[in-house]
């Protein structure tokens, strides 16, 4: 099935130890989604020309797609499954908890 969650979506964490928190996506991948804010680590780096001193660099870690949820309506922060509509050619994906509200 296709991924319905997008890049620049608004995405609430459903379940785990993030369980509640909100977030925008930065990236999808093949593993889950990026949110910015959650799911980081730290990576340490060998020294190289780049960046001589080498040190520690923080990473983000993909969250499976199955735990998070699109946030439909940023003011009351409802969040919705989501499903397309096809309407005179055009495909649009719709929030199915709010009555098919169109989301950009």
């Amino acid at each position: 099935m296709a991924n319905r969650i997008k890049k620049d979506d608004i995405v609430k964490i459903i379940s785990g130890d993030n369980k509640g928190t909100t977030g925008k996506v930065l990236a999808v991948t093949a593993d889950g989604v990026l949110v910015e804010g959650v799911g980081l680590k730290t990576r340490h780096v060998k020294p190289s020309q780049l960046n001589p001193r080498g040190g520690k660099k923080d990473i983000h870690t993909p969250v499976p797609t199955h735990k998070v949820a699109l946030v439909a309506d940023e003011k009351s922060a409802k969040t919705s499954r989501v499903g397309y509509k096809v309407a005179e050619g055009v495909k649009t994906r719709v929030a199915r908890q709010l009555k098919n509200k169109e989301i950009k």
